[in-house]
């Protein structure tokens, strides 16, 4: 039955044009991710953050770049993978202070003395990238207790 004024042709239509617009939204999205996909299989450069991780004394820490491109969820990864080796007693020295090769990467934290005056608790590098591992620094106002 056909409704007043309104053909069979114009009742397919509005659908139609429905279903190409939201084809068309779908394809500006896909296309819109595989941007982001291509932007982060880039990785970081120098003085980049990677984001924030725990040390094997579970202390907070920032994963910066400092030399090469650097994939940041590699970068964590490799981080975590050290602490977690730490944790194990698996890495040789004073607080598993010796170097230690993690999937392609070489790992060490620094001494104490070095870790307090620069806040860098640990490197890991290959032959083309570095990443450190940097306490946070705290914030006006907050205090520290010992004790």
């Amino acid at each position: 039955m056909e409704r007043a004024g309104v053909g069979r042709a114009a009742r397919v239509a509005g659908p139609l044009a429905l279903l190409a617009g939201a084809a068309a939204l779908l394809a500006g999205t896909a296309g819109l991710l595989a941007g982001c996909a291509s932007a982060a299989a880039e990785g970081a450069g120098p003085g980049a953050s990677c984001g924030a991780t725990r040390t094997a004394a579970n202390v907070p820490v920032i994963i910066k770049v400092t030399r090469g491109i650097v994939d940041c969820g590699t970068a964590l990864q490799i981080e975590n993978e050290y602490a977690a080796k730490i944790r194990a007693g698996q890495v040789p020295g004073n607080g598993g202070g010796a170097p230690v090769a993690i999937s392609g990467w070489t790992c060490q934290g620094y001494p104490t003395p070095e870790v307090l005056s620069t806040g860098n608790a640990s490197q890991c590098h290959t032959s083309g990238a570095a990443i450190v591992a940097v306490l946070p620094v705290p914030t006006p106002g907050t205090t520290m207790t010992t004790g």
